[in-house]
């Protein structure tokens, strides 16, 4: 319970400096005294289920990141709901990538799936996506069945 009480200490804190907040204006934010805040953030106490919730909420962060993620683990900050960061990958000679268990899992991606790479050459958004191949498909499918029923009701 103790290591369970230093992540939680050292995620508030991190979280409440990234989002340069004060202990007063978190306090004020969820509805708490700054003497709750700061007994939290030194690891005196921890925060009830609800407040959890509600600094999780605040932050844009999962409750379960909000008290399980160990920064010092993984030498990273906790990333916003929603996103990931599984770490780095090694490009092979052919171009070829491993993606890393916890990627494939999260997105039940299998051996012999089919993975569509887009591409962004813009200098400030520049990256590469992979998305599910089913899953492009169907909407282009959508798409190319509202295109017809577009034309079709242009004929008419």
């Amino acid at each position: 319970m103790k290591k369970q009480s230093n992540m939680i200490s050292a995620n508030l804190t991190t979280l409440r400096q990234y989002h340069k907040y004060s202990q007063e204006d978190v306090a004020e934010k969820i509805g708490v005294t700054r003497q709750a805040v700061a007994k939290w953030e030194s690891g005196e106490t921890v925060p009830d289920i609800l407040n959890c919730g509600a600094l999780a909420q605040l932050y844009d962060v999962s409750v379960d990141d909000l008290i399980y993620y160990d920064q010092k683990t993984t030498k990273l900050p906790i990333p916003p709901r929603g996103k990931h960061l599984f770490g780095t990958v090694k490009v092979g000679e052919r171009g070829q990538i491993v993606l890393p268990k916890k990627a494939r899992d999260l997105f039940h991606i299998s051996p012999g799936d089919l993975l569509v790479v887009l591409g962004d050459e813009n200098p400030q958004s520049a990256g590469i996506a992979l998305i599910p191949g089913d899953s492009i498909l169907r909407n282009i499918a959508f798409l190319r069945d509202m295109l017809d029923i577009g034309e079709k009701e242009d004929d008419q």
